[in-house]
């Protein structure tokens, strides 16, 4: 090959790369453009004070595309459909909280490279704390006291659906700022058996008012199980099987999970156990519910599902607990949010 016919490949080349080097910058900044478009006919905003302390305010996560998307919002609990939503300047990709106090898992930029963080935040949305994430977030939970807060993290893979994940979940006390870094590092019994594994997961975490109890996903060999743990002890034990994302009810005698079913149109199904009894009901809502339901009160849950024509979108449903109903729209572009206090 000649050294002219040498240079005209590597010009060519060149040119190539560089082509697509700009189509790559041109089809992110187009995306980004988008997610930064409000959508016609979507939700309107207003200006204003976001407090997790206001009683008869809804504060959840904003899925919106828009400049508010992700930011943390406010409309009233009664009329949530539809009303305005006061911004705040806070961006969550994950959010719950209690009694004033807030967990934010944000997602920030290292060195142009994803990173994400769990902010504690009080009822203002002030910083209290903040921790680095080992992964991408997925769960949060806030105590009904806001003493504790967990958060839940995907380690390796995106989804509970996928074949290969490994998550880690973490407890903290806001008190004393004690950290609680991995639950696999506590105590498991396992149908009556001291067990350890290297395959074991955790996640989900759902708090009783004791501010000692919880309830969370344990998986290990290819099962699920609902497990009741103590912070102070470090431990946890098996209840039932194949229990994802629980979820304690107000008065503290159920949880709503997810249970995996087998069939063409569901890959999960939204149940409520009796702790007493375990017995399990199933809810009316038939679609695929991949989220940890919130209890709005004692009668009725919560939970976010895929917005069907609006990408990287979400719509909150509420469905009765008691197996009864009909499930029903509350919220579009938005995340599950937290009851309110009355």
């Amino acid at each position: 090959m000649t050294p002219v016919r040498r240079l005209l490949i590597l010009a060519v080349g060149v040119l190539l790369l560089g082509g697509v080097g700009a189509w790559s910058v041109l089809s992110a900044a187009d995306r980004a453009d988008e997610e930064n478009r409000p959508r016609p006919g979507g939700p309107a905003f207003a200006a204003g004070a976001v407090d997790l302390d206001r009683p008869g305010r809804l504060v959840f996560r904003n899925t919106a595309a828009g400049p508010q998307r992700d930011r943390l919002v406010s409309v009233p609990a009664k009329g949530a459909t539809g009303a305005v939503r006061t911004a705040s300047d806070v961006s969550c990709v994950r959010f719950h909280a209690a009694a004033g106090t807030g967990v934010c898992l944000q997602e920030t930029k290292v060195l142009g490279r994803p990173a994400y963080r769990a902010q504690i935040l009080d009822a203002e949305l002030r910083t209290l704390k903040s921790y680095p994430l080992a992964g991408i977030p997925s769960r949060a939970r806030v105590s009904p006291s806001g003493r504790l807060a967990a958060w839940t993290v995907f380690v390796k893979g995106e989804s509970y659906g996928s074949a290969f994940f490994s998550t880690r979940t973490a407890i903290l006390d806001t008190r004393d700022w004690k950290l609680a870094a991995n639950l696999e590092e506590f105590a498991i019994t396992l149908d009556g058996r001291s067990y350890r594994n290297q395959d074991v997961n955790f996640w989900g975490v759902t708090f009783a008012p004791d501010d000692d109890t919880f309830y969370a996903t344990l998986a290990t060999g290819e099962q699920t199980y609902l497990v009741r743990g103590s912070v102070r002890a470090r431990s946890v034990t098996t209840l039932a099987r194949n229990v994802e994302c629980p979820s304690l009810s107000p008065d503290g005698t159920r949880v709503a999970y997810k249970k995996r079913v087998l069939g063409r149109t569901a890959l999960w199904r939204e149940h409520v156990m009796d702790l007493r009894t375990l017995k399990s009901t199933p809810l009316t809502e038939r679609r695929s519910v991949d989220d940890q339901a919130v209890w709005l009160d004692d009668r009725t849950l919560a939970y976010a599902l895929p917005a069907d024509t609006r990408p990287h979108s979400e719509d909150v449903w509420t469905v009765p607990a008691d197996g009864t109903g009909a499930p029903a729209l509350l919220l579009q572009d938005a995340q599950a949010p937290p009851p309110a206090k009355r």
